[in-house]
């Protein structure tokens, strides 16, 4: 099931999120179940399950290690991520590093992406969101031209 919506979170003062219910079944976690942080894009933080985290782990190790900038990505990225376990609130505690790296303060907005959540500290999102959603029309264009491109549909489009 694809991850979806948009949820206005508080941090505690000990860096504790509560997970949305509807994330939390969508990532099929029940009870004290295991979840994965890591650095995301543009200034964010990526919330996987563990499956989610194994199967973007999987695709990473396709990646061929012989560039520098691949090798200093993997560093980054796997130095930084951390498995985490939801305590019987649905809470996850969120490592200072990880913090740090978004910027995140008291409030924040975690959003499903499909595949994964993001963490947003809610200032950011807010700016992010009126930088882009004049854009929405042209990136939705490209990206389904670009997913067009990558499936063959038979000649048929559900877009058009």
């Amino acid at each position: 099931m694809a991850l979806t919506g948009t949820f206005e979170r508080t941090i505690d003062d000990k860096f504790r999120l509560a997970v949305p219910k509807l994330l939390k079944e969508a990532f099929a976690v029940s009870g004290s179940g295991d979840l994965f942080l890591a650095p995301g894009n543009e200034g964010c933080i990526s919330l996987y399950s563990s499956e989610g985290f194994d199967k973007f782990a999987r695709r990473l190790a396709n990646i061929s290690p012989g560039r520098a900038n691949v090798r200093t990505f993997l560093r980054l990225f796997y130095a930084r991520a951390e498995r985490v376990v939801l305590d019987k609130q649905a809470r996850i505690r969120i490592p200072d590093r990880l913090i740090n790296l978004a910027g995140l303060q008291r409030d924040v907005v975690i959003l499903g992406v499909n595949d994964h959540a993001e963490i947003w500290d809610k200032q950011s999102w807010d700016q992010f969101l009126a930088g882009h959603s004049a854009q929405y029309d042209d990136l939705t264009t490209e990206a389904l031209d670009s997913f067009l491109s990558e499936s063959p549909m038979d000649g048929r489009s559900s877009y058009s």
